[in-house]
């Protein structure tokens, strides 16, 4: 079994991106299990702290460490990511020499009303990791146009073609963290 952590961008329990989240979840191949890692208590990131990281941080930290690979579900907020996200991240990469994001294999993917979708914050998400030596599967990219009514709350999906890429997108994340697992034990059989 595969423990994926999933990082929603959106604080809100009644996100669009949330119940993309749990729509993924309900698609996902056999194999993975799904934790939620909620950083909503995180106090806003300091580097005075670094010497003594508070409890919300530790747990942020360990949780994430805890888990084999990550999906991002994120909205776009003035073309970037949501700055809670933004500051989970620079919580859990620091201090320097501590980042609990080392060589994970991440998917990241959004929904959001407009045209656009979720582009932009992606690609500003995607820098970040890169920086924090994650490997963000690359294909398919994820721009998820919301419909109101194509994802449920508890997230059914009613809308076939949506379904069917969602199924697809969750299935390349499951084969791309295999992929990325198989060479790490490789390595450390060498």
């Amino acid at each position: 079994m595969t423990k994926v952590g999933i990082l929603v961008g959106s604080l809100s329990k009644n996100s669009m991106n949330r119940q993309l989240a749990t729509a993924l979840t309900r698609l996902a191949p056999e194999g993975l299990e799904f934790v939620d890692i909620d950083y909503s208590a995180l106090p806003a990131y300091n580097h005075d702290h670094d010497g003594n990281y508070p409890a919300e941080a530790q747990a942020l930290k360990a949780a994430i460490e805890d888990v084999d690979a990550l999906l991002f579900v994120t909205p776009e907020y003035n073309r970037s990511i949501p700055g809670a996200l933004k500051n989970a991240i620079d919580w859990a990469s620091r201090p320097w020499g501590t980042n609990s994001f080392d060589g994970k294999p991440a998917a990241v993917i959004g929904t959001s009303p407009g045209g656009p979708a979720t582009a932009m914050a992606q690609q500003h998400l995607r820098n970040v990791l890169s920086f924090l030596n994650v490997t963000v599967m690359g294909q398919p990219e994820g721009y998820i146009q919301w419909v109101e009514g194509v994802i449920t709350p508890d997230g059914e999906v009613t809308d076939d073609s949506t379904a069917d890429f969602l199924r697809d997108f969750m299935a390349a994340f499951a084969a791309h963290v295999a992929k990325l697992r198989a060479g790490e034990l490789a390595a450390t059989r060498a």
